[in-house]
């Protein structure tokens, strides 16, 4: 298969979910070989490949780092960019983070699909895993295991001991949907963990309008009395839409390989942390 770029220049305005900033960001078609690289404009001419070599922070988003600049909350435009087989953009951004937008991948789907990729000449290049290969986070339970294969698939598995979320699972590979069953599906957070994120300088510009918040127990916000749920400005798109998300974040991780990928991926209580470190083991054990 050849490799593919954008058709168009698409641009994206909004602000972070973690640093509040209002950001613009534009992204345009690249040459062949290119990858995915990120420039950040109000800096000059500072170049950060998206690869997992470049990863800094991974609390609660992941955050890509080199020479002193940054882009963060990466996952979900990286994502897109993967389940549509994106090979090579240049994103020019204004601010040290994404805008988050609605909160999912919906918005750069819908962008890049209204008017198709352009076919290059050189192949794609792949990301084979040579090896079954796992890696297990004893403190958080996290686990994800990864074997050889032919193709792209990936199970997610979820579990934060919520009533009201429960467990729950979603799935993908390169017959699904990707449209319509995981890039609307939003970031969430429980309404207990708010004001500690807040207070961590964290979520500065979280809203309802971006996320869903799982409401463990009878709260009160804003002067009114709520009951165990979602909080959000929209209805739940699926029961296990969370699990959809994070299935969508492992997505965006994994395409820090730099490389389309070939192998099965069971991902057990994923997180940005576990997801890149992995990306970044399975690269140098690759080299």
């Amino acid at each position: 298969m050849n490799q593919h770029t954008l058709n168009n220049s698409y641009q994206f305005d909004g602000v972070g979910l973690h640093t509040g900033a209002n950001v613009s960001m534009t992204i345009l078609p690249a040459p062949e070989d290119f990858g995915i690289q990120f420039q950040r404009v109000d800096l000059g001419d500072v170049f950060i490949e998206a690869n997992a070599f470049n990863v800094g922070r991974t609390e609660r988003s992941t955050a890509l780092e080199k020479n002193g600049a940054q882009v963060g909350t990466t996952e979900h435009l990286l994502a897109a960019f993967m389940a549509l087989g994106v090979d090579n953009a240049l994103v020019k951004i204004d601010a040290p983070e994404l805008p988050i937008l609605d909160g999912s991948a919906k918005v750069y789907t819908d962008a890049i699909l209204a008017d198709g990729l352009q076919q290059q000449e050189k192949d794609r290049k792949y990301f084979s895993v040579k090896e079954p290969f796992s890696w297990r986070d004893e403190k958080s339970g996290s686990e994800i295991s990864i074997t050889p294969a032919d193709d792209f698939q990936l199970t997610v598995d979820i579990d934060f001991n919520s009533k009201v979320m429960g467990t729950q699972s979603a799935s993908f590979s390169r017959s699904t949907n990707f449209a319509k069953e995981i890039a609307p599906c939003r970031t969430f957070c429980f309404y207990h963990e708010i004001e500690p994120l807040l207070k961590a300088g964290l979520i500065q510009g979280g809203s309802l309008e971006n996320a869903l918040v799982i409401v463990e127990r009878q709260s009160e916000y804003q002067g009114k009395i709520i009951e165990p749920g979602y909080m959000s400005s929209r209805p739940l798109l699926f029961p296990n839409e969370c699990a959809r998300h994070k299935l969508l974040d492992v997505l965006g991780d994994f395409a820090l390989a730099g490389r389309a990928m070939k192998a099965h991926i069971y991902a057990k209580k994923p997180g940005h942390t576990i997801n890149t470190q992995i990306i970044r083991h399975l690269l140098e054990i690759n080299r």
